[in-house]
Order: C-alpha cells, then sequence, then structure tokens
C-alpha cells in the first residue's frame, strides 16, 4: 500500500489557501468549513505517517488519538475548529438565519490561524518520523 501521507499534508495546505481566499471574498462560512478540512487533513496525514488509519471528522479527537503527546491548547483550538464542520454548510445547523449570516471576519481569522497551527504542528511530526 502506498503512503499518502504526504498526499493528505499537501491537500491540508491546499485547503488552508481556500480558506484563505474565501475569508478574502468575505464567504466567511466557507473559510471556516475550508480551515477545519484543512486541520483534518493535516492530522489524518500524521496518523499515515505512523502507519496508522485515522477515521471520522472530529480534529481535536484525531489530535488524542495521536501516540505521540499533543499539547492540550492545540487540541482547544481544534474544538473550535470542530464546531465549523456542520453547521458552516447546513441552513438548518442553527435556530435560524443562513450559515453565512453566523459568520465573520473573526470567526474565519480564528479558524485560519488554528489550522494554521495544526498544519505546522503536523509537518513538524512528520518530519521527525
Amino acid at each position: 500500500m502506498p503512503d499518502r501521507a504526504r498526499d493528505w499534508f499537501q491537500q491540508a495546505k491546499r485547503d488552508l489557501e481556500q480558506a484563505k481566499s474565501s475569508r478574502a471574498e468575505d464567504r466567511h462560512e466557507w473559510a471556516c468549513f475550508a480551515a477545519q478540512q484543512a486541520a483534518e487533513k493535516a492530522v489524518k496525514a500524521i496518523h499515515l505517517s505512523l502507519s496508522q488509519e485515522a477515521w471520522g471528522h472530529v480534529v481535536a479527537r484525531l489530535l488524542k488519538e495521536l501516540p505521540i503527546a499533543v499539547p492540550q491548547e492545540l487540541i482547544d483550538k481544534a474544538k473550535v475548529l470542530d464546531a465549523f464542520y456542520i453547521p458552516t454548510r447546513y441552513a438548518n445547523g442553527h435556530p435560524e438565519g443562513a450559515p453565512f449570516e453566523h459568520y465573520g471576519s473573526l470567526q474565519s481569522a480564528d479558524g485560519i490561524k488554528y489550522a494554521s497551527e495544526i498544519i505546522e504542528f503536523a509537518g513538524a511530526q512528520m518530519a521527525a518520523s
């Protein structure tokens, strides 16, 4: 079976670029979702680099399941990103209003910052393994 860790990591970085583009276009709900996806793929890349399978979309759980030390602060930031997985995309994700009405520049800035930190962590872990 080929090692696909690098592919997942490269896609994580591209998703982060999409998050930045969406933010620049005031599509903050998409920026938040793309940031979550970037972090998810980066953590899955770490798992693959350690010859592990990783399933699911909860970044905080994926980080906790790693057989390496993960700073609690990074797990807490992943929890913020996890909150962007569903409600950023679905009209019934909030009691009322379309998703774009619930996300702005503060959320997208935090999402991009946190995803960037997780990608940086993933890159360092993959370089060390």
